[in-house]
């Protein structure tokens, strides 16, 4: 019985993904969405070839409107506003996709702990508490307050309120999981932890992680903004969208159009990011999959 169901799970395996991938793809939201975000990624990557210097500074042009030079015209400074929200594209992505790589990689070791140990697990968790008591956008204004303004401190001060988050759904996800029949039985034939974990708790933990990784993206995505809106972010010469807004206030009733574009640019990615998510959860939850094969 025991070779039986071992020899079965990868044709289910395969046909779970099928199913999955036939979803995802056909799914006419999904496909637009995976468009807009690949052609986000395409501006960042290509950004110096698409727009100018973001910060090249022309006081003579300051506040001038959109011209053959500049096609979304020039800020209080006189920098181009088309080119700093290309490049600030950069930044939204570079922060998005760290924060959610961290994010996963320090929340699973230490979810899997925390479900796999009884005495470290509930230290573990209680310290988690303590930090999801407070809320994130502070603690992320905290920590960036207290190192100096750049990229890598907006993501580090992004990730770390994070990372609880992605603990507590991973132990969730292992407590059900190390239950199971399987579990107990690759045990009893003195089946070691390292390999149990490997073998049987982490993949298990991959399809919520995955969704809860596209909702840390967004999140970081919104918080780099909300940082450099709140100047404890990027540096001023980085050009960020965030950035941009805060330099746009003063200037909102006259050149309403300089808070409006990377406004505009946000809501959209994080929207697609989310929407992303959304129907990432939905094709690996396992029982619409069976309505869907039904």
């Amino acid at each position: 019985m025991a070779v039986t169901e071992e020899r079965a799970m990868p044709g289910a395996a395969g046909r779970s993904r099928f199913m999955f991938s036939r979803q995802m793809l056909a799914d006419r939201t999904t496909a637009v969405c995976a468009a807009v975000l690949l052609a986000f990624l395409l501006v960042a990557f290509f950004a110096p070839l698409i727009a100018g210097d973001p910060v090249a500074i022309l006081p003579a042009e300051r506040l001038t409107p959109p011209s053959d030079t500049a096609i979304w015209g020039r800020d209080h400074l006189g920098r181009d506003v088309f080119a700093r929200a290309v490049h600030g594209t950069r930044v939204s992505l570079l922060v998005g996709f760290s924060v959610a790589a961290l994010t996963t990689l320090f929340g699973v070791a230490i979810g899997v702990y925390a479900g796999m140990t009884r005495l470290g697990g509930a230290v573990v968790m209680r310290l988690n508490d303590a930090m999801m008591a407070i809320p994130a956008i502070l603690l992320a204004i905290a920590f960036a307050s207290l190192m100096d303004a750049g990229l890598m401190t907006v993501i580090i001060a992004i990730t770390i309120p994070e990372i609880p988050r992605m603990v507590r759904l991973v132990r969730s996800v292992v407590l059900g999981v190390r239950e199971q029949p399987y579990v107990n039985a690759a045990i009893s034939i003195g089946t070691s932890r390292l390999s149990l974990v490997w073998r049987h708790i982490l993949p298990n933990t991959m399809g919520p992680v995955l969704v809860q990784a596209t909702y840390a993206c967004a999140s970081a995505i919104i918080a780099s903004a909300v940082l450099s809106f709140l100047g404890v972010g990027t540096s001023p010469q980085t050009p960020s969208w965030g950035g941009m807004m805060a330099d746009a206030r003063a200037y909102f009733r006259i050149h309403p159009e300089l808070m409006a574009y990377p406004g505009v640019l946000l809501s959209a990615l994080v929207l697609v990011v989310n929407i992303l998510g959304d129907r990432l959860s939905d094709s690996l939850d396992p029982r619409k999959m069976r309505r869907g094969a039904l």
